[in-house]
């Protein structure tokens, strides 16, 4: 699904995995209710944001800086989410100003509040650079009619008329599930090592969920802020959009987990945007690797007869797809299709109705 069409700040519970999950470790037995915090380490605090839907929270972090918070995600645009920040700082995080604000990439339900906080707290917001430019792209778009290259992608997937009419009506809606974006934003970089109160956090890059996902690792506190890079539960939506009909996001997303394991290690405390924080990083980093290869392996042997994009759904996913959930499903069924491509595992022919077919190459 474009993401103009509904934030895809999630993917599939595990989709079609069907390799045995690793035994994660979960320390706290509460979560925090909305305006509440949960200490997870000296100067760090978990915190929830409302949802709605399937997810129903985002988790948010608010870490000691100086005199202030600095405040890490920050919930989707919105009055119920303004709400629970009002709530925290009458509350957990009182007396205290908000220093700035890292966000961990541009989906709607991270980076939603960050023009709020900014402007009431006269701070800078610090995100990567083509995290910020992506949003400003996307939102730019709310109002905006569909345009023909995005129903021409569609249309290539196998998606029929009712489909093709239905996001023409629901395109444009990226922006509205944001306050107005800052005008300016501090650059951060893979590597870069960011000094938060008494710590020294390393920015750890990932791409294939959004395409510069920043992590940030603590070695003193042992901590990992992975927003959707690494969570213990689902597993990230991974898809190709009609803005670049012919990327691979899934062999970036498989690089970039082997990358992180390489990097952070296996000690930390993974502070994920759903779910609840865990121990059990490497272990989660390969269970989510291995579910993807066998997804291709499936996938391979499924269009050994050619097949469209929405031909293929039964061999990643586990779940029924219906019309809610058909653009997540049509842009990771793409990612893997697109992957099997790159690697000069499977060929796509265009028919004369402009509708693609998918097929294994011996």
């Amino acid at each position: 699904m474009n993401k103009n069409v509904a934030p895809s700040r999630d993917g599939f519970e595990d989709a079609a995995v069907e390799v045995a999950r690793p035994r994660l470790n979960y320390p706290f037995d509460e979560t925090p209710k909305v305006g509440e915090a949960v200490d997870v380490a000296p100067g760090v605090k978990w915190l929830r944001m409302p949802l709605g839907g399937s997810l129903a929270f985002i988790n948010v972090w608010a870490l000691e800086d100086g005199a202030g918070w600095a405040i890490a995600d920050t919930g989707m645009g919105g009055s119920d989410t303004m709400e629970g920040w009002r709530k925290a700082f009458a509350g957990p995080l009182a007396g205290k100003p908000v220093t700035r604000v890292f966000v961990t990439h541009m989906h709607p339900d991270h980076i939603g509040m960050a023009g709020w906080l900014t402007r009431r707290f006269h701070c800078r917001l610090w995100i990567s650079r083509l995290e910020f430019l992506m949003c400003r792209s996307l939102a730019a778009d709310t109002g905006r009619e569909a345009p023909p290259d995005a129903l021409e992608f569609y249309k290539a997937a196998g998606w029929d008329a009712e489909a093709l009419e239905t996001y023409r009506a629901r395109f444009g809606g990226f922006g509205r599930a944001l306050h107005a974006l800052p005008d300016s934003f501090h650059r951060i970089r893979d590597g870069d090592e960011i000094k938060i109160g008494a710590h020294v956090w390393r920015v750890v890059v990932g791409s294939g969920h959004s395409p510069e996902h920043v992590c940030l690792y603590c070695p003193d506190l042992k901590l990992m802020i992975s927003g959707d890079q690494v969570l213990p539960k689902i597993s990230s939506n991974v898809s190709v959009f009609p803005t670049e009909p012919d990327g691979d996001p899934l062999t970036e997303w498989l690089r970039t987990l082997a990358e992180i394991k390489g990097r952070v290690p296996d000690d930390v405390l993974v502070l994920p945007a759903h779910n609840e924080p865990f121990h059990g990083l490497h272990a989660r980093i390969d269970h989510l690797i291995a579910g993807h290869e066998r997804g291709l392996t499936r996938l391979r042997a499924l269009i050994a007869e050619p097949k469209r994009a929405v031909d293929v759904f039964h061999a990643l996913f586990r779940r029924r797809i219906d019309g809610g959930l058909l653009g997540l499903a049509t842009g990771e069924s793409l990612a893997h299709l697109n992957c099997l491509i790159a690697r000069g595992q499977a060929t796509r022919r265009r028919d004369e109705a402009g509708v693609d077919w998918y097929q294994a190459l011996a």
